[in-house]
């Protein structure tokens, strides 16, 4: 029951922060997701409703979900947001709490100098 009551909250969270951010093809919505085993995250444009660039610890071939990899997953997103000349993107946490790995990915795109 109680895991029921934490996939709520984490969708109640991802609804309301999601309602407010919306990407575009000069301003593109990053999207995270993390599992027990792996953690993903994709530059999405909204209005055209296509995934311009993605970047996982699977792509990468690391073996580990922890905070390290979580930055290198940040940093080779944010690399290939700069190849596509983004400089500035908008944030979605979907539904997570902005804490250990999460902010570990954003970290690893501000180190590259995109904008969040």
């Amino acid at each position: 029951m109680a895991k029921n009551k934490k996939i709520e909250s984490r969708n109640k969270r991802k609804l309301r922060v999601r309602k407010k951010i919306f990407g575009t093809d000069k301003i593109p919505r990053l999207s995270v997701y993390k599992s027990n085993k792996n953690i993903s995250a994709q530059l999405i444009d909204d209005l055209s409703g296509k995934t311009l660039a993605s970047s996982s610890t699977i792509i990468l071939k690391l073996d580990a979900n922890n905070i390290e990899n979580a930055f290198k997953v940040g940093q080779d997103i944010a690399k290939k947001a700069k190849a596509l000349k983004i400089e500035r993107i908008v944030f979605d946490r979907n539904g997570y709490i902005y804490h250990g790995k999460i902010k570990a990915l954003a970290d690893g795109v501000r180190k590259e100098n995109i904008n969040i």
